[in-house]
């Protein structure tokens, strides 16, 4: 996915700045441990949420280096949510490389996680030395949000195993938890680090807007989007029978005929090229896009108030990756 002039400057020196302080912390005896924490973390990822927390902290007068700590523990928490997904779905690769559990073993894997999970918190406490109630907020805000993250990711299992289709609202619900606490977090943590609790609120719901967009936007490339920016196959979530917005909505406005040809290729991982092209077309004469695209902007532009009385270059930056996220497969 191609970014904009901003994120071409500021990303890059972004990743590279929490690359070597990650490098740094997860390092220890057995090698093997730390290597399979590190794997997928040094073989991709463009850090948006440690962006997240280090420009809410520079938006509100904190340094780089005040919030480092917490930028590297939402990395690794990151990371830890990503060995588990990829052992709960037996995939192969991530990130053009093999999966944690593939290249290490399961047993080892799940360590791996564990170890990212556990190293997280002590970088937010052990790590950060500003004062105890800093400590103290980062440490509650970010148990928070695993638990949020776990109770999202049991949700996402059940609408999967489920036979009914969800709603709008409770789609809506299991991508707050599952992939916009971490971005919520990210933000409130920024704001924490820059010891000014009374903007936390105002950063927390920035970061849950943009999350909600950034999935929104997310699972519309995975049904409709340009093979060539996604790097997946066409259709590829509806094969795998993803319950996203766009496949709800497409099933809700279906008629009896435009159902079938849908659900013909819907969780059909043997479905054929030419049927899933003709389930794509019939989803886009229902005009699911323009919707979905809708639904994202709404989000976006949500985010957008929770930043009104800001200014600065960071908060410039922070928009700019809003906007980002929501256009980035027109």
């Amino acid at each position: 996915m191609e970014v904009t002039e901003i994120m071409v400057k500021t990303l890059p020196s972004t990743t590279k700045i929490v690359n070597s302080y990650l490098k740094s912390n997860l390092a220890g005896k057995p090698d093997v441990l730390y290597k399979a924490g590190a794997h997928l973390i040094v073989n991709g990822g463009k850090r948006l949420r440690p962006y997240l927390v280090l420009k809410s902290c520079q938006m509100l007068g904190g340094s780089t280096k005040d919030a480092m700590p917490a930028a590297a523990a939402i990395e690794m928490v990151h990371n830890f949510t990503l060995v588990h997904d990829d052992i709960m779905d037996n995939d192969e690769m991530r990130h053009g490389v093999p999966t944690v559990h593939t290249k290490f073993g399961m047993p080892l894997a799940i360590l791996a996680g564990d170890v990212l999970f556990s190293k997280a918190f002590e970088m937010v406490s052990v790590k950060q030395v500003r004062s105890e109630r800093v400590s103290a907020g980062l440490v509650s805000k970010l148990a928070r949000a695993c638990v949020d993250v776990c109770e999202g990711q049991v949700l996402d299992i059940k609408m999967a195993e489920g036979k009914k289709i969800p709603t709008k609202a409770e789609y809506i619900t299991m991508i707050e938890k599952k992939t916009s606490a971490l971005f919520e977090v990210s933000c409130a943590m920024g704001a924490i680090c820059a010891n000014k609790p009374r903007d936390v609120g105002n950063l927390a719901s920035f970061g849950k807007n943009l999350g909600v967009s950034f999935q929104i936007t997310d699972d519309y490339i995975g049904i409709l989007g340009d093979p060539k920016i996604t790097k997946k196959p066409v259709g590829n979530d509806l094969r795998e029978g993803k319950k996203s917005l766009p496949i709800l909505l497409a099933l809700q406005k279906a008629d009896h005929k435009s159902k079938k040809i849908i659900l013909k290729v819907f969780g059909n991982p043997k479905a054929a090229k030419p049927d899933i092209t003709k389930a794509i077309e019939q989803m886009r004469t229902l005009q699911i896009e323009k919707e979905v695209r809708n639904a994202a902007l709404d989000y976006a532009e949500k985010a957008k108030q929770s930043l009104g009385k800001y200014s600065g270059s960071a908060k410039s930056e922070m928009i700019e990756l809003l906007d980002f996220v929501v256009t980035r497969s027109l």
